[in-house]
């Protein structure tokens, strides 16, 4: 079982100056917000793609059971933020 503040820091070093949020209810089942600006020009999946290296060896143990993830660059979390 790893910590939201665990996993923040596992994202957080392979993306460095990501603004990264974690929360679980149990340890287990992750809900994470990326933005990164490494995400500029790259595909929803390949940005997955990179939040989900930064976290496999906990995944790959079960450390991490499940993780709901939702990635955005700067400018499309500001977009996101006043449409709401």
């Amino acid at each position: 079982m790893v910590s939201p503040e665990q996993v923040k820091a596992m994202i957080e070093a392979k993306l460095p100056n990501a603004q990264v949020q974690v929360n679980s209810n149990d340890g287990e089942h992750f809900e994470v917000t990326v933005i990164s600006p490494q995400f500029e020009g790259k595909r929803l999946v390949q940005q997955h793609q990179m939040v989900y290296a930064a976290v496999q060896e906990a995944m790959s143990t079960n450390a991490i059971h499940a993780l709901a993830l939702k990635t955005y660059t700067p400018q499309d979390w500001i977009a996101a933020s006043q449409s709401v």
